[in-house]
């Protein structure tokens, strides 16, 4: 219906107020009352209303020549070659139709020829610069949301390479784990295979969407139960999760490189704390481990780290606080996220 109205009707529409205008400014100069003379007289003169389809198809061409240019051009030289097309139609082809069957005087006088060239240029100038600007508008638009999808693009694919990046590196460790139970259990082997298949299983369906917390936080003591069978009984663990964090939405596997840096460079007093907590709507989660007071020194980290904070940044921009803070014995990461 848009369609018809644009291509149809409004060509019909415009073209009459641009006559009505002509017969308005005429009557104010002349003093005729065109509206008294006899109704067909002013019919036959309606005819010439189906040359504002001549004048939308040049504009509506011409536009769309300036717009697929991908060249800058003139915007001077783009006007002056419309305002010379309206006046080749205006004064070439309405202007000598109007001197033979508008006027009832039989002629064009100087203030018609006058008439018939600015106004019809003025109003055909006003339509093909409205056009011009929403045609710009709309594709300044379009523009905008390519860059968007090409932006959000590069972020999904920068997510799939993190997680890509974190998957080996919690599978090292895990088999790592398995290695060193065969010497000592096959059972035990077997039964940590089996967590494993699991944590891996919650990791396969995981497409960067959210899930609710509390799925998050099972994982995670799925992943704690783990670990426990590679420790010795001297571990302190200590773990503690608020009850009211269940169905609030975060994305999946943000909390596991804290807990597994935890597990890794645990030493000294040989204790480990984790603590969930929901207080106002964000998600406090803090991992402190005790270390050796004769730590080897490692990359500031690793690998784990710095992805967490890549996909944080992305995930969670400018609704998350990562800390993390060292004393001689203690390692202490704190996480806070908007849920």
């Amino acid at each position: 219906m848009e369609r018809f109205w644009r291509k149809y009707i409004f060509p019909l529409v415009y073209a009459f107020i641009v006559y009505l205008s002509l017969r308005l400014i005429n009557a104010v100069l002349t003093g005729f009352r065109f509206w008294e003379r006899p109704w067909y007289d002013t019919g036959a003169e309606m005819i010439l209303l189906s040359v504002g389809y001549l004048y939308m198809y040049l504009l509506n061409r011409l536009l769309q020549h300036y717009q697929q240019q991908t060249k800058p051009h003139s915007t001077a030289r783009e006007y002056m070659v419309v305002t010379a097309n309206i006046l080749l139609i205006s004064d070439g082809l309405i202007l000598p139709m109007q001197h033979f069957f508008f006027f009832d005087t039989g002629g064009c006088d100087w203030y018609d020829v006058v008439n018939l060239t600015i106004i019809p240029t003025l109003f055909y100038l006003l339509y093909y610069t409205i056009r011009r600007a929403n045609a710009s508008l709309r594709k300044s638009y379009e523009q905008q949301l390519l860059l968007e999808k090409i932006s959000n693009d590069q972020l999904q694919t920068e997510l799939r390479f993190l997680k890509a990046q974190f998957h080996p590196h919690f599978l090292f460790n895990a088999l790592n784990t398995v290695y060193f139970q065969m010497d000592e259990s096959v059972g035990v082997a077997k039964h940590t295979v089996e967590k494993l298949s699991e944590l891996l299983r919650y990791q396969l369906y995981d497409h960067q969407q959210t899930v609710a917390i509390g799925a998050e936080l099972q994982y995670l003591q799925s992943f704690i139960d783990l670990q426990k069978t590679r420790m010795n009984d001297h571990l302190q663990l200590q773990v503690e999760m608020d009850t009211l964090l269940n169905k609030q939405s975060v994305y999946p596997l943000l909390l596991l490189p804290l807990v597994e840096n935890a597990f890794k460079y645990a030493g000294g007093d040989y204790w480990i704390h984790i603590s969930a907590q929901h207080q106002n709507g964000w998600l406090h989660f803090r991992v402190s481990n005790a270390i050796p007071p004769m730590e080897m020194k490692h990359k500031k980290g690793g690998i784990g780290l710095e992805n967490l904070r890549r996909r944080l940044a992305l995930l969670y921009p400018g609704k998350h606080a990562l800390e993390i803070s060292k004393t001689q014995d203690t390692f202490t990461a704190g996480l806070k996220i908007a849920l």
